[in-house]
């Protein structure tokens, strides 16, 4: 059965003052898929990530949240940042920044409704020890799990993940991919990387975002190839010589 469209472009086109960033663009990403978003820095990928939502306006063309506009669905999508810079000097507990994520139309009388929500995410995230740790205290890779704990609080339909494994070792990034792996196939996740070589194993699609010819980007989707590393565990490399055109929806081959 096929999954309905989760997020859509369609000839999207944004300029910041008189720079082009996207032009023409069209894309699209089914539920419950799961995204690689990728690209060198400065290619455009958090201009999407803001169109997705709704901090930006295209100048053209047209996005759709499961059909409607991103406004309004923004309570549907959990985003994890890069980092917190604004709460990281704050005296604020791990358990008070995963509450901000309830705090965007969700009815704080029902208080029994509200601790079952935060206790979920805090045991999904395995960080339940830390609830009461000030959070500029934690390591990279605790402070990326609150934050990710912050974004699933509100059971989001959608989850976009920006560079998620900045500033984390690798015991705290299989902890990171083991819960998406979990979650997949039940949540729409966008992980975005300017790593564009390889992608996790967890991948269904590949888009990637780059200038043609030295103007505007554009978002390409791309086929990937399961290969071995030295240790004989499967990677999965994208293949940037192929194009897969946007109505193809076929999925990698295990």
């Amino acid at each position: 059965m096929e999954h309905r469209i989760a997020i859509s472009f369609k000839n999207v086109s944004f300029s910041y003052k008189n720079i082009k960033v996207l032009e023409n663009i069209s894309f699209h990403i089914h539920e419950n898929e799961f995204v690689s978003l990728i690209g060198p820095n400065g290619a455009g990928k958090t201009t999407i990530l803001k169109l997705i939502l709704g901090l930006l306006l295209p100048d053209g063309g047209e996005i759709k949240i499961f059909g409607n506009s991103p406004f309004r669905f923004t309570t549907l999508i959990g985003y994890v940042p890069q980092n917190l810079s604004s709460e990281s000097s704050l005296p604020i507990t791990v358990e008070e920044i995963i509450e901000m994520g309830l705090l965007n139309g969700f009815d704080l009388f029902k208080k029994s409704r509200y601790r079952e929500k935060l206790e979920k995410s805090l045991e999904l995230m395995e960080i339940k020890n830390l609830k009461k740790r000030q959070y500029n205290e934690l390591s990279g890779g605790e402070k990326r799990r609150v934050l990710l704990a912050r974004a699933l609080v509100s059971e989001p339909k959608i989850l976009i993940l920006d560079e998620p494994t900045t500033n984390m070792d690798g015991e705290s990034e299989d902890k990171l991919f083991h819960i998406l792996e979990n979650l997949k196939r039940s949540t729409t996740i966008i992980v975005v990387t300017h790593d564009t070589e390889f992608v996790s194993e967890l991948t269904d699609v590949v888009l990637c975002t780059g200038k043609e010819n030295e103007k505007a980007h554009k978002v390409i989707r791309h086929n990937i190839e399961v290969i071995k590393d030295l240790e004989n565990k499967k990677i999965f490399r994208v293949l940037h010589n192929t194009e897969l055109k946007e109505d193809c929806c076929c999925k990698r081959e295990e």
